[in-house]
């Protein structure tokens, strides 16, 4: 699936307001995707895009639509690439001082997350939307020179989005020179069930 310019995403506290919603973005605009369904806690998911217009419009029919069903929601009219491949399951490796960000929403992890490439020269490492064991919530690591990453989270704090407000729940973590294993193997990985067990040099005994 290519890139498209506009991307959006709305966090949804009622799962058939959120399936109602879906069905109304459908058939306001001609957008180019979407992709819709429940994630931990309880919640339900929607992030979709196309043209600025078109996702516009279709997310200001949701909005309408929805009311105090929407937990949070961001509109990117021109979203980062690299944040739009994220979105989707693409990683890559970690390399210089590593930035770890976390928010109460997945929303507001893409309008951090935006801020922060945006703004500065970092690698988007990793960004997972309210998928299993996140309780809805939203991560993502970013990797840089260590200005740059510190830069990052500072822009990261306030986010980006049109209409939209700071990311909620932001917390972060900033480590400057990771160990060679934390970069190799644990930011690879951030998922427990999925991560390497792994053996190390120290005590046993």
């Amino acid at each position: 699936m290519g890139r498209t310019s506009a991307l959006a995403v709305l966090d949804f506290a009622d799962i058939p307001a959120g399936v109602c919603a879906v069905d109304a973005i459908l058939k306001k605009a001609p957008i180019a995707f979407v992709r819709a369904g429940t994630v931990t806690h309880g919640r339900y998911l929607v992030v979709f895009g196309g043209s600025t217009a078109s996702t516009a419009e279709s997310l200001a029919e949701a909005l309408g639509t929805s009311g105090d069903a929407i937990i949070d929601y961001t509109f990117l009219p021109d979203a980062h690439p690299a944040l739009f491949d994220a979105a989707f399951g693409a990683r890559r490796k970690s390399n210089g001082s590593l930035l770890i960000i976390e928010t109460e929403t997945a929303a507001s992890i893409v309008r951090a997350v935006e801020a922060a490439l945006k703004g500065t020269p970092v690698e988007l490492i990793e960004m997972r939307l309210a998928d299993e064991g996140l309780a809805g919530k939203g991560i993502a690591l970013m990797a840089g020179t260590l200005h740059d990453v510190e830069y990052a989270a500072i822009l990261a704090a306030n986010g980006v989005g049109v209409d939209a407000p700071p990311p909620r729940g932001f917390s972060h973590r900033l480590i400057a020179a990771p160990h060679e294993i934390l970069e190799r193997d644990i930011a690879a990985v951030t998922r427990f069930d999925r991560a390497p067990l792994l053996e190390l040099d120290g005590e046993a005994g």
